[in-house]
């Protein structure tokens, strides 16, 4: 596939750096010489140095012939007139843009193809946001995926000792909780993935991935680690779009707290926002924590836009008594040294981004992409066309299906139901997969699988 990327900012820069893995023709298109050097000497791909929505740099780059356009500049407007000239000179099949101002977004019309032609709009912030609630919804888990609308659902739980199922083998989670249908796609051990079989022993500190009806998830998650209280009471550092977008989201049903530098953000935030409790000053100021009652606090979120400061902030938060604690992380070197220490989770919104951008990058009818353990794994919703001729896996039972090494069917998901490790279920037209990639260099292979034959056109 052949695809121009606007813009080699972080986001930019991460989807540069997985699409070119996976064999494809990419460029990259900014006006930052060194990025643009730097990511020329890591990876194997093209960049123009420019104004991103200039016809001539889109021409320079290739649009005349290009498949997709990814317009992930900081300028919002940017973003929307080179789509613009994408459609109107170069007629881009597929033109994606970061837009993040509300005020663009309220309005749906905008972006009709009579208008400003932009086949997805992708928002960092609302992505980093639903991450984070989920998250909260589940106590103790390290990642929250929806599937089919939130029928299913994907976690991974850090395995604790005392955990039920700790030190057993797979297969007896059947035994432990013969009403409950869940897979385990796969475990992380020691940061390397292990392919689980029912003679798998789960060892403390695993990082197990599991699928279940999201009904099912709490019972699950108490086999593999103690059930933490539900969370109630929640302090928010930084109000800017992330903070204040979650702060909106959560207020009705958990105690909110804004700490926020700015005093001009903060009475914009007081305005705004309805039950959240919104204070002036740093939350680096452990005099203020502890006046706060930190100790009491259930979760402390780190969402400023400066990693040294969230980092800062999380570790006198854990180190003055908050029960857990999150921080948004920009820099991936950072997210892996301090993931799992005095830090419970570091969110990476590149990767929350990411998981959107590869949903429409992903060739056969793919529903959505999630990047997994930093982008190390991915779980894929494709959905089955097609008729038994022109199908590999329609008419076919699940045991009968030739998966690609390393990829494990989690769950397919038929109109309403939740089918679940059953390996005699036949498959139909317009069933939904939910696949597990551990390793990423068999997704072209996954892809094929999924592709209708010719014969069904």
């Amino acid at each position: 596939m052949k695809i121009i990327i606007l813009g080699a900012g972080q986001v930019g820069g991460t989807l540069a750096e997985h699409l070119a893995n996976e064999a494809n023709d990419i460029t990259v298109v900014d006006t930052d010489t060194e990025r643009l050097r730097d990511l020329g000497d890591r990876l194997d791909i093209r960049t123009v140095i420019g104004h991103c929505s200039f016809p001539t740099i889109l021409r320079q780059a290739g649009a005349d012939d290009a498949d997709m356009l990814v317009a992930v500049t900081n300028s919002d407007e940017t973003n929307m007139v080179a789509c613009q000239v994408a459609h109107t000179l170069f007629r881009t099949p597929t033109k994606i843009a970061r837009v993040r101002e509300s005020a663009y977004l309220t309005r749906s019309e905008l972006f009709d193809t009579d208008a400003i032609p932009i086949d997805v709009l992708i928002s960092p912030e609302q992505a980093v946001t639903n991450h984070i609630k989920r998250l909260i919804e589940y106590p103790g888990a390290l990642q929250v995926l929806d599937f089919a609308e939130g029928k299913a659902q994907l976690v991974c739980v850090r395995a604790y000792y005392g955990g039920p199922l700790v030190g057993q083998e797979l297969r007896q989670l059947r035994a432990h909780m013969p009403n409950v249908d869940t897979r385990v796609a796969a475990i992380f051990r020691r940061d390397r993935p292990i392919f689980p079989t029912g003679d798998t022993i789960i060892e403390v500190d695993d990082e197990v991935f599991f699928i279940a009806a999201r009904t099912h998830i709490r019972a699950v998650m108490s086999e593999l680690r103690r059930m933490e209280d539900s969370y109630r009471k929640v302090i928010i550092a930084g109000g800017g779009h992330i903070g204040e977008r979650l702060a909106e989201a959560i207020e009705s049903r958990y105690q909110v707290k804004i700490i926020e530098i700015n005093a001009a953000r903060c009475r914009y935030l007081s305005d705004s926002l309805d039950t959240t409790v919104v204070l002036h000053g740093s939350a680096s100021d452990r005099d203020l924590l502890v006046e706060e009652n930190i100790d009491e606090v259930d979760i402390f979120l780190a969402l400023t836009n400066d990693d040294e400061a969230n980092i800062m902030a999380s570790l006198l938060a854990k180190r003055l008594g908050a029960r857990k604690v999150m921080a948004i992380i920009n820099n991936p070197a950072y997210a892996d040294l301090v993931q799992g220490g005095a830090i419970d989770i570091a969110i990476s919104p590149q990767l929350a981004t990411l998981s959107t951008l590869l949903t429409h990058v992903r060739r056969g009818d793919i529903v959505s992409v999630h990047s997994l353990r930093r982008g190390a794994a991915e779980a894929i919703e494709a959905i089955a066309h097609g008729d038994r001729k022109s199908s590999k896996v329609i008419g076919r039972k699940v045991s009968e299906i030739h998966l690609p090494p390393a990829t494990t069917i989690g769950a397919i998901i038929r109109d309403d139901q939740v089918l679940i490790g059953n390996e005699d279920i036949v498959i139909q037209a317009d069933d939904h997969f939910i696949l597990f990639v551990v390793d990423k260099k068999y997704i072209r292979d996954v892809e094929r699988l999924f592709q209708p034959g010719l014969t069904f056109f």
